[in-house]
């Protein structure tokens, strides 16, 4: 351990001075813990508060999403396992949809010249 003493002061004095030194910065310490205790508890709340609002507001967002995609997979299912009408329906609406893709893919090609 390396030797503090003044040979001028004596022992009492650097013993003294190194104690006021530990104790500023015991000081010092205690405020920045503090300071991370009052940082770590606002974090709490504020996840806290967070998490509240995403169990109240979210969940009902997300459970009328989940009804209209119940209700359209519903409408569909009905579609497909209707008669012979829906069918015809259906397969000519897949052919429109397929005509519309090729008719705008050969337009946006002639726009930018590609």
């Amino acid at each position: 351990m390396a030797d503090w003493t003044n040979r001028r002061n004596g022992t009492g004095r650097t013993e003294e001075m190194l104690d006021t030194e530990n104790q500023s910065r015991v000081e010092g310490l205690a405020g920045k813990i503090s300071r991370l205790k009052g940082l770590a508890l606002d974090i709490e709340s504020e996840t806290k508060d967070q998490n509240r609002y995403m169990d109240d507001h979210m969940s009902g967002e997300f459970d009328s999403s989940q009804g209209l995609l119940t209700g359209s997979m519903n409408r569909i299912n009905h579609m497909v396992t209707a008669g012979k009408g829906n069918r015809k329906l259906m397969c000519y609406i897949i052919l429109g949809l397929v005509v519309l893709f090729f008719l705008s893919y050969y337009l946006i090609s002639k726009v930018t010249g590609g």
